[in-house]
C-alpha cells in the first residue's frame, strides 16, 4: 500500500523529493531507505532545516569539536558542516541520478541567504559551493529576486545546475524561465555539455493560500468564503500553463536540439498550513508530467497512506484556475500586492534562516570549545 500510491504518483510524471536533510538521516540510513522504498528521488534543504538538525542531534559533535579546535570562523564552520551533509546526500541519491539519466537524484544547497539582493556575491557563492561539494548531482539554490535573476543566468553559464527558489508570481516565473534560457545559451557558447545540466524552478504553493485566505477572511462575504483555499492551486496551475507555452517556443527547441533538458516546475511549500484543508491537497491537485513535488516526510507518508493521483489535475483545469484568479481580483484583492508581500516575506525568512544557522553553529562551537 505504501509504495503503490507513491509509485503511481511517480508513474504520473511527478518526481518525489524530500524537503529535509540531517546528519541523522544519513548515518541511520533513513534517507537511503526513503529512496529505496518510498520512491524519493531528490532532496531539498535550507539553513533552517540544517540549524534544526544541528541543534537536535549529537551526530555533529565530533565534527563541531574538530572545527572548534581548529578555531574556524563561524561562517567557515557552518559551510563545512552543511556541505559535508549535502555531499553525503548526493552520494546516497546517486543511484536515482544514474537510473534517471541524470534527471533526478539531485540534492540542493542554498547560497548564503544574506546575499539574496547581491548579484555578484551570489554568483561567487554559487561557484564556491559547487566546488566545495564537488558532486555532479548537486543543485545550487538561488532565490528568484530581481538581483537573483542575472545570478541564475551567470551560474548556469558556468555549467552549474541550479534550483531557482522563492517564486510566487507568474511574471517572475516567466523571468526565471528566460534567465534559464539565457544561461543555457551562454553555457553552450562556453563549451559546456547541456545534456549534463539540469534545473528546477521552485514555485511556492501553500504560502499563497495563507496570504489570500487572510484577506478573504477579512472581507467575510459569501463570495470571499467560497474562494478560501483555492488561490494557491490556481496560481500553480497557471504557472504550469506558462511553462508549457514557453517550453513550446522556438528558442527552447534550439536548446533542446543541443541536448538541453527542460527546467522542471517544482512545487515547494507543499505542507498544508491550514489544518482544515486536506493534508495532501498540494500534491493531489498538482499532478502533471515533468514536475517535481518536494515534501516534508510527513506529507510523503500521508500521500502513501491516502493520497489520490488525478492525472488531469492541472492541464484539465486551466479555465477553472483562471476563474479563481479572476474572482479574487473582482473582490478587490490585488494579485501584484499579494505576490509582492510574499516575496518580501520570503526574502526576510530566507535571510533570517541564514542568521539562525550561523547562531546555531556559533553556540555549538562555543560549547565544544569549553
Amino acid at each position: 500500500m505504501t509504495s503503490d500510491r507513491l509509485a503511481e504518483l511517480a508513474a504520473a510524471g511527478v518526481a518525489i523529493w524530500l524537503d529535509d536533510l540531517s546528519r541523522q538521516r544519513l548515518t541511520s540510513g533513513g534517507l537511503d531507505k526513503l529512496r529505496r522504498e518510498q520512491h524519493v528521488v531528490g532532496v531539498t534543504s535550507n539553513p533552517t532545516i540544517f540549524a534544526k538538525a544541528l541543534s537536535q542531534a549529537e551526530d555533529y559533535a565530533d565534527a563541531v569539536k574538530d572545527l572548534a579546535l581548529r578555531k574556524c570562523a563561524v561562517s567557515e564552520a557552518s559551510r563545512a558542516l552543511m556541505t559535508a551533509d549535502v555531499r553525503w546526500a548526493c552520494d546516497v541519491m546517486r543511484p536515482a541520478y544514474d537510473a534517471s539519466n541524470a534527471q533526478d537524484g539531485r540534492v540542493s544547497i542554498e547560497v548564503d541567504p544574506t546575499l539574496a539582493n547581491d548579484t555578484e556575491r551570489t554568483i561567487a557563492e554559487a561557484k564556491a559551493l559547487w566546488w566545495l561539494v564537488d558532486r555532479e548531482n548537486l543543485f545550487i539554490k538561488i532565490p528568484a529576486t530581481k538581483e537573483g535573476l542575472p545570478a541564475i543566468t551567470a551560474t548556469l553559464a558556468e555549467g552549474i545546475s541550479v534550483n531557482v527558489t522563492l517564486i510566487f508570481s507568474l511574471e517572475r516565473y516567466e523571468a526565471v524561465i528566460n534567465a534559464f534560457f539565457a544561461g543555457l545559451e551562454q553555457a553552450r557558447a562556453n563549451g559546456h555539455d547541456l545534456s549534463k545540466m539540469a534545473s528546477v524552478a521552485s514555485f511556492f504553493v501553500s504560502r499563497v493560500d495563507t496570504e489570500y485566505d487572510k484577506r478573504l477572511e477579512k472581507l467575510g462575504s459569501d463570495e470571499a468564503k467560497a474562494l478560501l483555499g483555492k488561490a494557491a492551486v490556481a496560481n500553480a496551475r497557471l504557472a504550469y500553463k506558462l511553462y508549457e507555452g514557453l517550453f513550446g517556443s522556438e528558442r527552447w527547441q534550439a536548446l533542446a536540439d543541443a541536448g538541453a533538458r527542460p527546467q522542471r516546475p517544482l512545487w515547494a511549500s507543499t505542507s498544508t498550513k491550514n489544518p482544515e484543508y486536506r493534508d495532501v491537497i498540494y500534491v493531489e491537485e498538482l499532478v502533471a508530467p515533468g514536475t517535481v513535488n518536494t515534501m516534508p516526510e510527513s506529507v510523503v507518508h500521508a500521500f502513501a497512506d491516502h493520497g489520490e493521483v488525478r492525472l488531469d489535475a492541472i492541464t484539465a483545469n486551466y479555465d477553472d484556475a483562471q476563474r479563481v484568479m479572476d474572482g479574487l481580483a473582482a473582490l478587490g484583492i490585488s494579485y501584484d500586492d499579494v505576490v509582492e508581500v510574499l516575496e518580501r516575506e520570503g526574502v526576510e525568512k530566507f535571510t533570517a534562516s541564514g542568521s539562525e544557522m550561523i547562531e546555531t553553529v556559533r553556540v555549538a562551537l562555543e560549547a565544544a570549545a569549553k
